[in-house]
């Protein structure tokens, strides 16, 4: 049995259902923060899950089709307007909660990726690099960045000026062109182009 499995296998056998969450889209200068929550089916195990920072979109778009048919998932989000009333970590804790809240089942035990737990209604730990350590929290993991990309790609064809498709928000060199030529668009995150803002002035 693969090593995130096994690290599954001994939470499961303390508290029962496991679900993973973590989240998406904590760095970009522009767009919503995304938050996957997933529950694994006991005797479901899925080839290739990974942090989904380490696998191309490709193989993450098919790993998602896979997660989506054989798991119990849910997506959160938070707002560019909720990211800018109440912090990027507020936000993303807020996704969390969201996508925790919105599963079909609950869990005993929430696994968190990071340091920081979101105000859920179920026992929960934090685990640095835990997208790398636990089955559960990688799948959560694909599952927020693929929603992510996916809404960036909408995002591009309503805003297509800023070529989100090709950055997906990040502060790219592209990117920072696209700012210099056309401004803020209505998704982006102004506090985050304070730096950027002070540089050129």
């Amino acid at each position: 049995m693969n090593e995130i499995y096994l690290f599954d296998k001994e939470l499961k056998g303390r508290y029962g259902v496991i679900c993973g969450i973590d989240e998406a889209g904590r760095g970009p200068l522009a767009g919503d923060v995304y938050a996957g929550a997933v529950i694994i089916p006991e005797g479901v195990e899925i080839d290739g899950l990974n942090d989904s920072k380490k696998l191309s979109e490709k193989k993450r778009d098919e790993l998602f089709g896979v997660i989506t048919e054989k798991c119990i998932y849910s997506i959160g989000i938070a707002t560019v307007a909720e990211i800018e009333e109440i912090n990027i970590l507020n936000a993303a804790m807020l996704a969390m909660k969201r996508a925790y809240e919105g599963l079909s089942e609950k869990a005993a035990f929430a696994a968190i990726d990071g340091n920081k737990l979101p105000d859920i209604d179920v026992k929960c730990e934090a685990f640095v690099k835990g997208d790398a350590r636990s089955a559960a929290i990688a799948a959560a993991s694909i599952c927020a960045k693929v929603s992510r990309d996916r809404y960036m790609a909408e995002m591009a064809e309503k805003y297509p000026e800023w070529q989100f498709e090709k950055h997906k928000g990040y502060g790219t060199k592209l990117h920072y062109e696209m700012l210099d030529k056309y401004g803020e668009s209505p998704i982006h995150r102004h506090s985050f182009l304070k730096k950027y803002y002070e540089k050129r002035s």
